[in-house]
């Protein structure tokens, strides 16, 4: 059987929200497989069946830049929610996102490599203010979008989230209203796809594998027939895109809309088409863990580190 330690046990009781017994159970049954061991309690009806809460530890911001058909979403990380909250770390993040926009690099890396000005690289540029800022600065990711109609942006909280959205559409009153309160929407909502058509076929055939356990294991459904069995699973299915599809998804200020009829409600009243065409959104420090010390042993250190 392969190995697994307490931090394993407590890292899928943080991801599922089952209980620790019922973790540890599912690693040892998984042989160890920890994305295995998540399946299992789902189908046993023990771990939450469509999201899993990732935990945020790293500190930083996401930033959006909008520059007339062009527009960035990005990620820099820094140390402390000090240093994240502060102008001049917020400088920083402006300078890269608008260096972005001006390069559009295909990557991190690409844009790490790239001259930022003077010969100096943006990965330069980055190390000389970790030491003007005293914290180590990093660029975890971006998107560039450049749209034929509009983008819409929104950040939460004063960047602990960002949102991106791209209409192929013109840009009006009523397009542009539309366009803000999905944008709060996606932050809220947070979807994995934007339609229907985007789930692969993969990915379905593995949920419905999941679902199916998850019924067959529910006493409740111990004598039914196999025809009402998949409707069951058909069921589940259903709910899996209104859940995550934002087009299939209840609008959140009004739940007896879809998205997607929200969508056609202001294309009729605006006498014009409306498409969203794609969106993207980060969660500051998502799937990132920091390492956690005892407050004391860190007091310690800068103590120590201040006598040098």
């Amino acid at each position: 059987m392969a190995e697994f330690t307490a931090k394993d046990v407590m890292k899928l009781r943080e991801q599922t929200g089952a209980g620790m017994m019922d973790c540890k159970r599912a690693l040892v049954d998984a042989d160890g497989d920890f994305e295995k061991a998540g399946e299992l309690l789902r189908e046993r009806g023990i771990a939450k069946a469509a999201k899993r809460a990732s935990k945020v530890a790293a500190e930083g911001i996401v930033c959006a830049l909008v520059e007339g058909k062009s527009g960035v979403l990005v990620e820099v990380n820094c140390e402390s929610d000090f240093v994240s909250k502060g102008g001049k770390f917020h400088s920083v993040v402006e300078a890269i996102a608008k260096h972005i926009l001006a390069t559009k690099p295909a990557d991190v890396a690409t844009l790490l490599s790239s001259d930022m000005g003077g010969g100096k690289t943006v990965d330069a540029f980055v190390s000389e203010q970790t030491g003007v800022i005293g914290e180590k600065i990093s660029v975890r990711r971006f998107t560039v979008y450049e749209t034929n109609g509009f983008l819409e942006t929104y950040i939460h909280m004063g960047g602990t989230m960002g949102v991106m959205l791209d209409f192929n559409c013109a840009e009006t009153d009523a397009t542009k209203e539309l366009a803000h309160n999905l944008a709060l929407h996606t932050a809220f909502t947070k979807p994995s796809y934007l339609k229907v058509e985007d789930v692969s076929a993969e990915t379905i055939e593995k949920e419905k594998a999941i679902m199916l356990q998850e019924v067959l294991n529910d006493e409740k459904n111990a004598n039914k027939p196999e025809k009402v069995i998949a409707n069951i699973v058909e069921g589940k299915v259903k709910k899996f895109y209104e859940e995550n599809c934002l087009l299939e998804q209840k609008f959140i200020k009004d739940d007896k809309v879809t998205v997607k009829q929200l969508i056609a409600q202001t294309a009729k009243e605006a006498g014009t088409p409306v498409e969203l065409a794609r969106f993207v959104f980060y969660v500051m420090g998502e799937g990132i863990e920091k390492k956690a010390e005892d407050l004391s042993e860190e007091v310690a250190k800068q103590v120590e580190a201040m006598k040098k």
